[in-house]
């Protein structure tokens, strides 16, 4: 066995040793097995503290129970339905499920369970191939019926009985394909890949919630492009985020433009893999297609940000996103094009309004504008770099002049109140705004000038 798998094996030891005693057997599955062999995505450990330890074994859910109590720290039993019992060791998470084999009724969300005593018939009903492999514990013997170490070793994906049958019994697992393509650079089979396209409209049973987690592990793999062009060629996406391949316009044979399919790919491989940043990559051209138009000088897409931001709303609501989720991205989708709103050049003022709109994603923002440029015009390219980097150093002078991550108006609503001789109320609102306005337009200008600007303001204001 490769010395990686050293430290789970040491570390479930004595739990393997208690199922022996009672005459159980007991086998490591999952991810653990998988990427003791191959590593993780990224080049992670294969194993480390966070890592939960998943096991399967002969025993019913009564005698799981039965047998981890007074070794485990704490046990929680919501999963014991579905055969599996969890449990808490040392700080170490492990969940252990009886042999089962489980399948969606055809308009069902729920799987219907039953359990099993072979370990083989287990594995049948998992996913991949590349997940389909056991290691016994304590002896280690690897138990691999469906030659899943084979497949690693191609660079091969697929399902241990018919992908037809597997993924009926769970539809996320067409969505999954896509991440296991892309995380361990695996070609899927032809039949693997045909039965998604005939399969495709079945994700529709799964919940909002399920789907959108696969998403995310998707889009933060290393290079996630190949797991999204497959769920975009196969009909996939279309179940569940639409928006994606309603970008592979049309190309008008005499007014092209950039295929905004391909550039949005290439930029979300471009960032880094921050899940809120990548969702933005994901979908800060979704407003293209429906702001398309033709004029004297070619394909526009005006406002396409604007109305970019609001499809993005409406379809991560749709995925059952947080709240401060769907803030954030529909955020940066939403300002993705400011950088050249300025190409005439940026006047402080105008750089403090940017950075006062971007507030804390002020970050997210310049990475994912660097990332949108994705022309093979190589002088185009070094441009609009030398730009960014100009912004970026403006930027970072004022910050260090007049700390633009607290950018707000000299003077407080007390201080207001007090130069004016007002009382609470609407007034002292208004008189806040004009000294923000003041704020971005010149900067800090100190307390005195800013008593006196504000006493200038307010007799404007009683006179008008």
């Amino acid at each position: 066995m490769p010395e990686r798998f050293r430290p789970v094996v040491d570390e479930t030891a004595p739990l393997a040793e208690r199922f022996v005693a009672s005459g159980k057997r007991i086998y490591l599955v999952g991810g653990t097995v998988r990427d003791g062999f191959v590593g993780r995505p990224g080049g992670g450990p294969a194993f480390d503290a966070e890592s939960d330890i998943d096991l399967t074994t002969d025993a019913s859910p009564d005698e799981i129970e039965a047998i981890v109590r007074g070794w485990a720290d704490a046990v929680w039993l919501q999963g014991k339905q579905f055969g599996t019992i969890g449990a808490m060791h040392h700080g170490r998470r492990f969940e252990i499920t009886t042999h089962r084999a489980e399948a969606y009724a055809p308009d069902s969300r729920k799987p219907e369970v039953r359990f099993g005593d072979d370990v083989v018939t287990d594995l049948a009903r998992r996913d991949f191939t590349v997940n389909a492999m056991a290691l016994s514990l304590p002896g280690l013997e690897l138990v691999d019926p469906y030659g899943g170490i084979a497949d690693l070793a191609a660079k091969k994906l697929r399902t241990p009985l018919s992908p037809e049958e597997s993924f009926s019994d769970d539809p996320l697992r067409m969505l999954r394909a896509a991440r296991f393509v892309a995380g361990y650079d695996l070609e899927p089979a032809t039949e693997l890949v045909v039965a998604i396209e005939r399969l495709a409209e079945r994700l529709g049973i799964v919940s909002a919630e399920r789907i959108r987690d696969e998403l995310d592990k998707l889009l933060v793999l290393p290079s996630p492009e190949a797991g999204l062009w497959l769920v975009v060629r196969t009909g996939l996406a279309a179940q569940f985020l639409p928006e994606l391949p309603g970008l592979a316009l049309e190309q008008d044979p005499v007014q092209k433009h950039k295929d905004v399919l391909a550039h949005t790919i290439a930029v979300v491989a471009k960032t880094r893999p921050d899940r809120l940043l990548r969702l933005a990559a994901l979908l800060h051209d979704i407003g293209k297609p429906r702001t398309r138009a033709y004029g004297p000088g070619g394909v526009t897409f005006h406002h396409h940000d604007v109305v970019g931001a609001r499809m993005a709303k409406a379809r991560m609501e749709a995925l059952r996103y947080p709240s401060a989720d769907i803030e954030t991205v529909t955020r940066l989708v939403e300002l993705h094009l400011r950088f050249h709103t300025y190409q005439m050049g940026w006047t402080d003022s105008a750089l403090r309004r940017y950075a006062r709109d971007a507030g804390p994603l002020l970050g997210h923002l310049n990475e994912l504008t660097r990332a949108d440029c994705t022309t093979r015009n190589q002088a185009k390219a070094r441009a609009l770099e030398r730009r960014m980097d100009e912004l970026e150093e403006r930027l970072a002078e004022l910050e260090q002049r007049e700390a633009l991550g607290a950018m707000r108006p000299e003077l407080d609503g007390e201080q207001v109140m007090a130069q004016l001789a007002i009382a609470p109320g609407r007034e002292v609102g208004h008189a806040l705004a004009f000294l923000l306005e003041l704020r971005l337009d010149e900067g800090l200008l100190g307390e005195e000038e800013v008593r006196r600007r504000l006493d200038q303001w307010w007799r404007t204001r009683a006179e008008s």
